[in-house]
């Protein structure tokens, strides 16, 4: 309802509220350095009336989270775009949370299912609508090649499961693309993960060991590949931002997609941002 959420507890089935005060409160008091505002995120597809509904409720819901958020040195509060696929509401949705003011701007309702080149379209045009003097945050995203192209397209920060979620299941990502270890190709394999990473796993284990440990189901599979994924994660953010210090980025953007495999799945181009 425009008061909040009710849901059913997945441990016990008792019935809890949520409202925009209490999820302000909750970030509160975890500490959280940039608490979100409380927004509805609905699913793909959707119509223009159900979206238009929702982002103007995400927006009411807007104004009471900052009402509720304790200003405090170190810590800020960021506003979440909505307006699934459609321009206006888009642009209608930053117009309005830029008037209530924020210390950044996310992109939300994206990575819902609607596939990365509708997920582009909308990145073509939504960080134009959001302040270029405050970070553009896109929510849940992504693969490497999502990263890229929505650096390209004006995005400053990311968030996502994916390296961690991918490590449990025995998916590694390196710089010739992605890996299943459990792969019987795998088994006498005596190369590492990825021959340019630093980190622990590539630097003394190879392929056949975690293709080893991950077909006898032992939980330091899953730590290893984890830790890979997220070194290699921050290798590449690393990698991004000295391209775009050294004003090479879309020459970095356009060689990454080369090497890049699963073009099929891929950017097919580095954006008009870049």
């Amino acid at each position: 309802s425009d008061e909040g959420v009710e849901f059913s507890s997945h441990i016990d089935g008792t019935k809890h509220f949520v409202s925009p005060e209490r999820s302000i409160e909750i970030q509160h008091m975890l500490g959280s350095d940039i608490t979100m505002i409380f927004d509805e995120c609905i699913e793909f597809p959707a119509t223009f009336d159900r979206t238009k509904n929702a982002m103007e409720r995400s927006v009411s819901w807007a104004k009471r989270s900052k009402e509720a958020f304790k200003q405090r040195d170190g810590y800020g509060i960021f506003a979440i775009n909505q307006g699934g696929t459609f321009k206006d509401l888009r642009k209608q949705s930053a117009d309005q949370l830029i008037d209530i003011g924020f210390d950044g701007y996310a992109i939300g309702g994206l990575a819902v299912g609607e596939g990365q080149k509708i997920m582009f379209e909308v990145l073509d045009y939504t960080p134009d609508f959001l302040p270029e003097d405050k970070p553009r945050y896109l929510m849940g995203v992504g693969k490497p090649s999502d990263i890229v192209g929505a650096v390209a397209r004006g995005v400053d920060m990311f968030d996502c499961v994916i390296p961690t979620r991918s490590g449990r299941t025995a998916q590694a990502f390196t710089r010739n693309g992605t890996l299943n270890i459990r792969n019987a190709k795998f088994h006498d394999n005596k190369t590492p993960l990825d021959d340019e990473c630093g980190c622990y796993a590539c630097k003394n284990h190879t392929k056949a060991y975690l293709h080893h440990l991950t077909k006898a189901n032992e939980i330091l599979a899953a730590m290893l590949t984890t830790e890979h994924n997220i070194f290699y994660y921050q290798d590449l953010m690393k990698d991004i931002r000295l391209a775009i210090e050294e004003n090479r980025f879309t020459e970095f953007a356009e060689d990454f997609m080369e090497k890049y495999p699963n073009k099929s799945e891929d950017v097919q181009d580095v954006g008009k941002n870049s």
